[in-house]
């Protein structure tokens, strides 16, 4: 999607190192991250195995940047859980980053995994892995804003008889709408019925500034050259996914999926109501 690694999947690789450090109220073992981090963060990853000096930096980074962090945490661990109970055969990762699920989950061992990204940043992450890591998965060089998505996984071997699973993870908010609307689409039209996508996306409020609380968000990632230029209307969802042979079966904010896995463990973490995952399964 970008020309270049992206300043936001580095955070977001950072707050996976945060609570991959935590040693006992984890919700999730991620030990690819510290090794995506530019070398400042990577030091901040390996003190945070300090409980007390983890502790401190999530609260620093949660009064600076409200929501962020919880947020990343929280969807990481709820797209695994549907990655695992998605029965796929094959697994899509679009503008994978620094996504590590082929590297880590038990349900994808074995399977035929495709990360699909922009060339410049496939190369920056492959650098960063082993040879038999790389080894594991097809690198797919695709712009979803100029290319054919279709004719590409076509090319690579993706099978269209093969029940997949797809994620598409802190996307859709730095595409247009065609892009989306294109991606969508073609993933309906080429993948086996009973397979599952998997997104994350903003609420649509968020830019057209009917919800004011995102503000503090939305203008770091616009300070940092990466924009949000694209929502949902959680209530339009499941009409749009319908017209485009889907069907809708999970629509979660990040702040539920923290409900879910963060306060069972006494973790009441920031996260944002506004910042969701869904789930769409092919008709």
């Amino acid at each position: 999607m970008l020309n270049r690694a992206s300043r936001t999947a580095s955070q977001v690789a950072l707050f996976r190192a945060l609570e991959s450090a935590r040693p006992h109220d984890r919700i999730f073992d991620d030990p690819l991250a510290v090794r995506f981090l530019p070398p400042g963060y990577r030091v901040l990853a390996r003190l945070a195995r300090v409980r007390p000096v983890g502790r401190r930096l999530e609260a620093y980074i949660d009064t600076r940047w409200s929501g962020p962090r919880a947020s990343a945490v929280a969807r990481t661990r709820l797209i695994d859980d549907l990655v695992s109970d998605a029965g796929a055969r094959q697994a899509l990762f679009l503008g994978a980053g620094y996504d590590s699920r082929a590297y880590r989950l038990d349900a994808l061992a074995g399977l035929p995994v495709f990360e699909i990204d922009h060339p410049a940043t496939q190369a920056a992450k492959r650098d960063l892995l082993r040879p038999a890591e790389a080894g594991r998965v097809h690198f797919v060089g695709v712009d979803l804003l100029a290319d054919d998505l279709a004719a590409a996984l076509r090319g690579a071997g993706v099978s269209a008889y093969e029940r997949t699973v797809v994620v598409w993870e802190g996307v859709t908010n730095y595409l247009t709408a065609d892009a989306v609307d294109r991606t969508l689409r073609q993933l309906a039209e080429l993948l086996a019925a009973g397979s599952r996508i998997i997104f994350t996306y903003i609420d649509r409020g968020v830019l057209t500034g009917s919800i004011p609380a995102a503000g503090e968000w939305h203008a770091a990632v616009t300070r940092q050259g990466e924009p949000w230029t694209f929502g949902f209307d959680p209530a339009d969802l499941e009409a749009y996914l319908g017209e485009r042979g889907l069907r809708l079966t999970l629509d979660m904010s990040t702040r539920d999926a923290a409900e879910r896995y963060l306060s069972p463990l006494g973790r009441h973490e920031p996260a944002a109501t506004f910042y969701r995952v869904a789930q769409a399964e092919v008709r």
